[in-house]
């Protein structure tokens, strides 16, 4: 082992040197992507996160130091100090960065030796993703990982950057709160000062920002980590990071163009991309109508199509009783699609029956007709008006769902995409923005039997749906926006409540008693007395975001340190038992569970 890099100065990074450093001295460190021995010369390509330089090892250059050289193995962490000379011809290699050049070894350290990696430390890799948590130290030295951190670092800094430019500070809001009932569940933080009270991880700074409001702040940021005791989910963390955002005296309008504005300084500064200025609007009505989501996908067509009118005139009882009970009787047109097979579209059945589908019922349009079991039930006029309002042509498959609103929305929703996907109608190119406007403010749950907030207690009502609050609230909008792109939700924010006895009555419809809403939220109702300005805000899911943007198919590639979809740590082994001493000294018994 050499004396580590003491009179050795790096002045290149590995991936940097390119044809006009030739002739100059490099002194390069990284690490050992590959040794090759050619008998008489050994050549290593040498790592760093900028890339990869072949390394020339000659005894002639480096005399007694080749035995070190020989010694050389995958990831061991050298030092070199060499010459950069231009590859002989017929040897440059087109496809690496540093391909037209070598450095010729005339000093070599091992800094340090390595053991053979559980598995190759290249891209597109094709290894159990819990070995590579298990060991994300090594994942991580993969370029591919290493480009969505430093994209990740890009959009961090493009954020931050675009927002100080236009008058926001950033201000940390504490990681130590109470615990609210609403939401899903709160990480708990057992107090050893205060025997038989928690702390709360925050699920998101929304209270502490909008007291922010309250005290003059006007134009708040912050990347903050958020964290939720969520079921298990494919792609969720317990822990997440968001750009969280609050600015005072403004409207939706405010909002949706300031967001508009950091939208493209992101993609320009990250990636080089040009975006729109202004992005389109849905209402969610509109958007639930036509596409059967509140995210949806707007790179492709097949928007949803309502038959009912027709439906109703119809033999066919299954359609009729759902169109005379007011529910959807809606279908899809698959452009090209009739050539399915029995079992594919019996598979198809299947799959809008996860979401709660009873059924699906389809026409094959072909040249001389349609073909369908269903088609005996309705006239040939009702036929050549479905074909009509569908816009169908020889060749389409159109599919239909006949159920409540919420059931053959979220089932045909899901099968567009899903077809979209099969038929390959999905450019992966495209970044296709939109903003969902105008929200219910509230859902009833039927397992609590009461009425729940669609984002969060404190979001405005539409001025003119107010009077609707207690008598109707189901019927009632909320000033509530989420940006959408290319079908995924990247985040959301709204229009708050400012004013003391809206947020009394927003608390009233949610179940709570006036003392309980005084017990959790008496603070900020407490605040609301002294001058509150009209405030709004937004916050987007980072991790999401950068995944959207590396062209990546899972937040934990975007992470440093993810943890598994069962929120553990394969590296660290977290969670895990702890001491009974300290146990002891937050007054905590472990029960065991029956």
């Amino acid at each position: 082992m050499s004396e580590g890099i003491s009179g050795f100065k790096r002045n290149f990074a590995c991936g940097e040197l390119r044809a006009e450093d030739c002739g100059k001295e490099a002194v390069l460190m990284g690490w050992v992507q590959r040794r090759r021995d050619h008998g008489g010369l050994i050549f290593v390509d040498l790592r760093d996160r900028s890339g990869i330089v072949q390394v020339v090892f000659s005894p002639e250059l480096i005399g007694d130091d080749f035995s070190l050289a020989e010694a050389v193995r995958n990831e061991f962490v050298l030092a070199v100090k060499g010459t950069v000379r231009p590859r002989p011809e017929g040897t440059v290699n087109p496809k690496m960065a540093t391909g037209e050049i070598d450095v010729y070894a005339s000093e070599l350290r091992i800094l340090n030796k390595a053991k053979t990696p559980p598995f190759y430390i290249e891209d597109n890799l094709s290894v159990d993703e819990n070995v590579r948590l298990k060991y994300r130290y090594l994942d991580l030295r993969r370029n591919e990982l290493q480009q969505c951190l430093a994209l990740r670092h890009k959009v961090t800094m493009a954020m931050r950057r675009y927002l100080d430019s236009i008058g926001f500070w950033e201000i940390e809001t504490p990681m130590l709160g109470r615990s609210t009932p609403e939401g899903a569940r709160d990480y708990l933080v057992p107090s050893r000062i205060y025997p038989g009270c928690f702390f709360a991880l925050p699920q998101s700074p929304q209270i502490y920002k909008q007291l922010l409001m309250v005290a003059g702040m006007e134009k708040y940021f912050q990347i903050a980590r958020c964290f939720r005791d969520e079921d298990l989910r494919a792609d969720r963390q317990p822990e997440f990071t968001q750009l969280d955002m609050e600015m005072s005296f403004v409207e939706r309008e405010n909002v949706l163009q300031m967001t508009e504005g950091l939208m493209g300084a992101i993609f320009k500064e990250a990636q080089n991309i040009e975006l729109p200025t202004a992005f389109p609007r849905l209402t969610w009505q509109q958007a639930m109508e036509r596409f059967g989501s509140d995210k949806p996908d707007t790179r492709f067509g097949m928007e949803i199509i309502d038959i009912a009118d027709i439906a109703k005139e119809s033999n066919f009882k299954v359609f009729a009783s759902v169109a005379e009970k007011g529910g959807w009787v809606r279908g899809i047109n698959a452009k090209g699609c009739a050539k399915y097979s029995r079992k594919e579209i019996d598979d198809l059945t299947s799959f809008v029956a996860i979401y709660g589908a009873k059924g699906l019922a389809w026409i094959m349009v072909e040249e001389d007709g349609v073909k369908s079991a269903i088609a005996k039930f309705f006239t040939e006029d009702q036929l050549k008006a479905i074909c009509n309002k569908m816009q169908a042509q020889p060749g389409d498959l159109l599919l239909f769902v006949a159920d409540k609103f919420s059931v053959a929305a979220d089932s045909l929703g899901h099968l567009r995409c899903e077809i979209a996907k099969k038929e390959n109608l999905i450019d992966p190119d495209l970044l296709n923005f939109l903003w969902v406007t105008e929200f219910p403010l509230l859902e009833y749950d039927d397992e609590e039997k009461r009425y729940v907030a669609v984002h969060h207690p404190f979001t405005s009502p539409m001025d003119e749906d107010i009077e609707y609050l207690e008598s109707d609230p189901g019927r009632v909008r909320a000033k509530a926006y989420d940006l959408v792109l290319n079908g995924t939700e990247l985040g959301g924010g709204s229009i708050r409540i400012h004013n003391r006895d809206v947020q009394n009555k927003m608390f009233k419809m949610l179940g709570f008693t006036e003392e309980e809403a005084y017990e959790q939220f008496g603070f900020m109702l407490d605040a609301f007395e002294y001058g509150t300005p009209p405030h709004g805000g937004i916050a987007f899911g980072l991790d999401r975001m950068i995944m959207l943007m590396a062209r990546r198919d899972s937040i934990r590639d975007v992470i440093a340190f993810p943890k598994t979809q069962s929120s553990s740590d394969m590296m660290n082994k977290a969670p895990g038992t702890v001491y009974e001493k300290q146990l002891r000294e937050l007054h905590i018994k472990i029960r065991e569970s029956k």
